[in-house]
């Protein structure tokens, strides 16, 4: 039995450059395509603020053909924290040390060799509370510089708690 080929798209997302940050005034996510110019973002974002991976997107294309991402639909009710390595300059063993220490919290993600970055995926599954304690604690130690790219009113009342 074959399976059907998952239609995947490239949704772009403009950003606002403030200070040289973020490094890039576009950015790509991989999206599934529900077929209504809505689609399901497949991977998460490094740079966009406000989704997260598996958060519906109204998209719109241009003349050339371009997707672009619009206004979430239905959050996922993932968070998207990113972090900067600074541990050992950010090297791939130090981002997949991170990697391996949040996946252990059942936070999946991804680093990127270029900028020396880990982006995590953090489900409404995961204990927040834990993610919450070491994201805290490896910026207390300069493991790690954090944002919050997308986070949800539980990631926040978790927070203030």
């Amino acid at each position: 039995m074959t399976m059907p080929e998952i239609p995947y798209v490239k949704v772009h997302f403009r950003m606002e450059v403030e200070d040289a940050w973020p490094p890039v005034s576009v950015e790509s996510l991989w999206a599934v395509d529900l077929g209504d110019d809505t689609v399901r973002l497949d991977n998460v974002p490094w740079f966009v603020r406000g989704v997260a991976c598996g958060d519906v997107v109204a998209t719109e294309a241009d003349e050339e053909g371009v997707r672009w991402g619009g206004e979430v639909v239905r959050r996922s009710e993932n968070c998207t924290v990113r972090l900067i390595v600074l541990r050992d300059g950010g090297s791939g063993a130090a981002r997949q040390s991170v990697l391996s220490a949040f996946r252990e919290l059942g936070v999946d993600g991804e680093g990127i060799e270029r900028f020396g970055m880990v982006a995590l995926d953090i489900p409404p599954t995961a204990d927040l509370a834990k993610v919450q304690r070491l994201l805290r604690h490896g910026v207390a130690k300069e493991w790690w510089d954090m944002e919050e790219g997308c986070i949800t009113a539980r990631w926040r009342a978790v927070s203030a708690g």
